[in-house]
């Protein structure tokens, strides 16, 4: 994703009359060794009557001498440059063993060679004196990067940066004393202590480019404001192994892409970029440096440019028209995920649900939504989901607020945080305070600094009073001794072990009465409570005469000994229906009469300490209104104690008249349920302010891998498609338009692929449901017919019928309907009805690092809705066979495909561009190189997709397991300018299977193969095919006319140990591994490369040359 820039270097001198000009040397042309691109260059000169030649310093830089044959009134000179500013990692480099560590000798042949810049500089007495200063070399010395880095910052701390217009360089000396100098000064400063140091150093004069970044920094300066150029100089010191090494004094970095050189010498006399002379004269001397970005490849940072985005807005308000009109009442909600922005090795941001890591961010986080959102509405900490092989639940962090916008809760100051360190007054008191007496009976008075478990049963009896309960139905909670018992009783015969550590003395002659007395402090206390058309408290009474948990460390509202509360179960009621919303909320609070436990529901209100915090624990409800009229007694029950607290427990009820976003971990990343929005101007506020909360949350939506591939955050950003109640649902009330949606996914499979992240396929997180079944094309087909018939045998809503017709086809292969493309386990559920909410879930969409890209997502799946609604789609399915996991797989097909799409909403009036889907291609697909082979012929290499597939059950140390198969890659290789009767495009010793692109020339193809070796893969024989060397062959010739090389990993054997920093290194290690030549030499065997292509050659995947089907050479 790099950018191109043109620089326009002006110099002018204008005489006071005509005047003889000497002969002039200009050094303004980029040195050979440059490493930045140099895609175009130019030198005009001013006069025209001049003559140029072209010559070469002994050191290798460019000269330009300019002779001018007549007098002249006005001399300018301009240079053009037009240079890619592809990213370049300045400590890529190899270093030879002996100069690993600094200090080192050159070896002394080498020495010699490097004498001119050995030599120590005139007056610099004085930087001597001062690098005897520095803090001394440890005696095994430093590594040489990190001396060198030292050295550099100590130059750029000791002199202040100074625009200094009078011509020459300082002397060390000088620089020193008076602490202030130019670019060049430091540059010549920084070359004297070098040589001191016994290292060859040079002094170069350049052009130093600096683009504006396109966010913000959150830890450090973040360069300039604007696009920035100017003449710069440095330095360069010699490395064995690694060869010239750029140090900028000025900033203390390291020479990048940015440092451009024009001439690098021994002596800064001789890196001037322009020498001469006139006859004496008056002269205006004038000059400027100029930077423009002339191209831009759409990059994560910044997707589109300005004008884009205006129209991108426009198309939404004008999609929100088309919907407004049609009456769709559609709402978007979505499931974006996070990563964390440091430490990005850790298992809990790669592998694991949970970690200290992320339940710090998750709360930083949720409290920066809450203070946009929320800050009339509660946090709720209640358990998520819970997955097999997980001991526990997941933790998940409510944020609930009416829509109404009346305060939910007013005094967000009495919500604790249970995670952060326990208040060590009350963490350290607690246990002596449960078995004290209340020190607050009535319930009214309390403090902060009080033991938490003080607190809380303060808190309790407070919200008893305020229910108009008596106190006896507050029960205190006590655990079980008698678990103790009989644990102990399990324990083997004769003394325990010393080293074992011993929990309780043995216990053989106590009996009931006695182990329950021997508990005095209940560990929390519950109240009973039924909520309903009326309130109620049933009389819990126990046969042990007290209430005794169950055994175990959750919250004491998990551990009720319901079983033990009546000999008749509670009446069962139907589930309350969710499909319509209820009138305005009313939180009243209704009378609370005690009734007998026989029959009543076992419900409670539990309160207990942890940690030194106070923990609520809220009772199940079917109505908003009691759940509301319940928080605004715990609410002035918590403000009259004066105590914090954590609501836990059950949450509320599904219903339209309460907005809820949720906060939950997820392997590797933080999961946001975010709220539903039913426009676009909802959507973009949303979506910008969630991204701009999670960074300054210093959380992320992308990640690296230790290659540089730049990928999403591993997590999902599902699209939620319904309706502000489920009655309102679109997807309910128009049955069609899931069948219309369902059918244009699968008619264009670059819905599924090009939004999605890396694991595709018929085991992947969000298959399609045409993928890994061969007749779920046939059975959709009669589902989709039976849908639209029974829909439209009457105009009265069905909402039964969808997922009677749907459920078990849109499911993974093992009958999952959660881990479907299209998941519709909350549109109408007839399992509970908190899955009847009218939610379609579009699963196929993978985390946008940028919120502009997730707009754009979600403008297109309004887009397609919009189209839909007006105009079912009644299109017959597709069998695409194996050309679903070849052709679509490749950026050329996901192209083609998804300009369709474009092509069919802007038919519809839809103003929708292809360009805007540009971003997801570069990032889907991102381009590993391109190289020009003369004459006319041009090579890229693409990154394509390739499906892991996952392997049959094996046995590990943690159980039996199934892996999954990443050893295999993709590329596309497209070639243009060559004529496919005479050139053939050869990787691995077979001819490539080309296929047209639809432009004149220009053929592309896939290539497969071996990326590295597992013990456990498919096919573990076949060895890696890297370095792939993909050529084109002039067939009549027989001779290779040059190619590319692509590595899989460093080609000089450079392993990484951490993933890269940010984009800038991750892009300096993608491009580090393309190589712009590969050929070849000698004559070409054509028949052979034919023969090999033709074996290989599959009618199952035409456009793909599989290389593990070619056989070794």
């Amino acid at each position: 994703m790099s950018i191109k820039v043109a620089l326009e270097h002006y110099t002018g001198y204008e005489f006071a009359h005509p005047v003889n000009v000497a002969p002039h040397v200009i050094r303004l042309r980029p040195a050979p060794h440059a490493r930045t691109p140099i895609e175009a260059y130019s030198l005009d000169i001013q006069p025209a009557n001049h003559f140029l030649n072209w010559q070469q310093d002994p050191f290798g830089n460019w000269l330009a001498r300019i002779v001018f044959p007549e007098k002249v009134s006005k001399l300018e000179i301009t240079v053009g440059v037009v240079a890619d500013m592809m990213v370049i990692n300045p400590l890529d480099f190899f270093i030879e063993e002996y100069a690993e560590r600094f200090p080192f000798a050159y070896d002394p042949a080498l020495a010699a060679d490097l004498a001119p810049y050995l030599r120590p500089v005139d007056d610099a007495v004085q930087a001597d004196a001062w690098r005897s200063g520095l803090p001394p070399l440890p005696d095994d010395g430093l590594p040489t990067v990190l001396f060198l880095s030292q050295l550099n910052r100590a130059v750029a701390g000791a002199v202040d940066y100074s625009v200094r217009m009078e011509p020459g360089v300082q002397t060390p000396d000088h620089t020193l004393a008076s602490g202030i100098g130019s670019c060049r000064d430091s540059a010549w400063l920084l070359v004297s202590l070098l040589r001191q140091y016994g290292l060859a150093a040079r002094f170069v004069s350049g052009y130093l480019v600096q683009l504006a970044s396109d966010q913000k920094s959150l830890d450090g300066p973040s360069g300039p404001e604007h696009d920035f150029t100017d003449l710069h100089a440095w330095a360069e010191v010699f490395i064995p192994g690694a060869g010239w090494i750029g140090l900028d004094a000025t900033s203390a970095l390291f020479a990048g892409e940015g440092h451009i050189p024009l001439s690098a010498t021994p002596h800064p006399s001789s890196a001037a970029p322009i020498t001469g002379a006139t006859d004496p004269v008056g002269v205006t001397f004038s000059f400027h440096n100029e930077v423009r970005r002339i191209h831009e490849d759409p990059r994560t940072t910044k997707p589109y440019t300005d004008e884009q985005w205006a129209r991108i807005d426009a198309a939404g308000e004008l999609v929100d028209e088309r919907l407004r009109a049609g009456d769709v009442r559609l709402t978007l909600g979505g499931e974006p995920t996070f990563v964390a922005l440091d430490d990005a090795t850790a298992a809990e941001w790669n592998t694991d649900a949970d970690g200290p890591h992320k339940r710090e961010l998750a709360n930083l986080l949720a409290e920066r939504l809450r203070q946009t959102y929320a800050l009339g509405g509660i946090v709720h900490r209640g358990q998520g989901k819970w997955y097999p092989g997980e001991p526990l639940p997941r933790w998940n962090i409510a944020l609930q607020w009416r829509t109404d916008g009346i305060p939910l809760w007013e005094h967000a100051d009495l919500f604790a945080d249970p995670w952060s360190d326990a208040v060590a007054a009350g963490a350290a008191t607690d246990g002596a305070a449960e078995g004290a007496a209340d020190p607050a009976t009535d319930g009214t008075t309390g403090a902060k600094d009080a033991p938490a478990a003080a607190r809380a049963e303060a808190l309790a009896r407070r919200v008893t009073a305020l229910l108009g309960l008596p106190p006896e139905q507050l029960l205190g909670a006590y655990e079980d001794p008698l678990a103790s018992l009989a644990a102990d009783l399990r324990q083997p015969d004769g003394p325990r072990p010393s080293a074992d550590h011993p929990k309780t003395d043995d216990l053989d002659a106590a009996d009931v009465a006695e182990l329950d007395a021997s508990v005095t402090a209940p560990t929390g206390f519950v109240l009973p409570l039924a909520m309903g058309e009326e309130w109620s408290s049933p009389a819990w009474r126990f046969r042990r005469g007290r209430l005794v948990l169950t055994p175990g460390s959750s919250a004491v509202g998990l551990r009720l000994p319901l079983d033990a509360v009546a000999w008749t179960d509670p009446e069962r009621e139907g589930e309350p229906s969710y499909v319509e919303a209820g009138p305005p909320l009313d939180p009243a609070l209704p009378p609370v009469t005690v009734v007998s436990p026989e029959g009543a529901a076992t419900t409670a209100l539990a309160f207990e300490s942890r940690d030194g915090h106070v923990h609520v624990f809220l009772p199940p409800t079917t109505r908003l209104d009691d759940y509301a009229a319940l928080l605004r007694v715990i609410e002035t029950a918590a403000v009259e104690v004066g105590t914090p607290l954590v609501l836990e427990g059950y949450g509320p009820p599904p219903d339209a008249r309460l907005t809820q976003l949720i906060v939950t971990p997820d392997p590797g990343v933080i999961e946001v349920n975010v709220q539903p929005t039913s426009s676009w101007a909802e959507q973009r506020a949303l979506t910008f302010d969630l991204y701009e909360q999670a960074r300054q949350a210093r959380l992320s939506t992308e990640k690296f891998d230790l290659d540089g591939t730049h990928t999403g955050t591993g997590g999902g950003n599902h699209i939620t498609l319904g309706g502000r109640q489920p009655i309102d649902s679109p997807l309910l009330r128009r049955p069609d338009l899931l069948a219309s949606l369902i059918t244009y996914w699968q008619r264009h499979p670059s819905l599924s692929y090009l939004f999605s992240g890396r694991f595709i396929g018929p085991t992947s997180q969000a298959p399609r449901f045409d993928e890994g079944r061969p007749e779920a094309v046939y059975e959709m087909e009669i589902a989709l017919q039976e849908l639209r018939r029974l829909a439209a045998e009457t105009e009265e809503p069905r909402p039964w019928l969808v997922d009677r017709a749907l459920r078990h086809l849109l499911t993974d292969l093992t009958g999952n309907t959660h881990r479907a493309e299209f998941c519709i386990d909350k549109l109408y559920s007839p399992d509970s009805s908190r899955g009847r909410l009218g939610l379609l879930e579009l699963r196929g969409f993978e985390m946008p690092p940028h919120p502009q890209l997730a707009l754009v997502q979600a403008l297109l799946v309004r887009g397609l809705v919009a189209m839909f609604w007006e105009q079912p789609l009644t299109a017959p399915l597709v069998r695409w066979g194996t050309a679903l996991h070849e052709d679509f797989l490749l950026p050329q097909g996901a192209r083609r495909d998804i300009g369709e799409v474009v092509a069919d909403l802007r038919a519809h009036g839809i103003a929708f561009e292809e360009s805007w889907l540009e971003p997801f291609v570069e990032f889907r697909f991102p381009r590993i190189g391109v190289t020009r082979i003369d004459p006319g012929i041009t090579l890229e290499l693409r990154q394509a997709i390739e499906p892991w597939h996952v392997l049959g059950e094996e046995a590990t140390a943690g159980g039996t397991a199934r892996y999954v198969d990443s050893s295999v890659e993709r590329i596309q290789v497209t070639v243009a300018g060559i004529d496919p009767a005479r050139h053939l495009v050869v990787v691995g010793g077979a001819a490539v299977p080309l296929t047209p692109t639809g432009k004149q020339g220009e053929y592309y193809a896939g290539i497969r193969y071996r990326a590295w070796q597992p013990w456990s893969a498919l096919h573990p024989s076949i060895a890696v095919h890297a370095p792939l060397t993909v050529e084109v062959i002039d067939a009549d010739a027989a001779v290779s006319l040059g190619g590319a090389t692509y590595h899989v990993v460093h080609p000089g054997g450079r392993a990484y140990e951490h993933p890269p920093v940010n984009a800038n290194e991750a892009e300096a290690r993608r491009s580090g591994r393309f190589e712009p030549r590969g050929h070849t030499p000698g004559r070409f065997d054509v028949a052979a490369a034919r023969e090999a292509g033709a074996r290989a050659a599959t009618s199952d995947y035409p456009r793909t040359l599989d290389l593990r089907r070619v056989p070794p050479a």
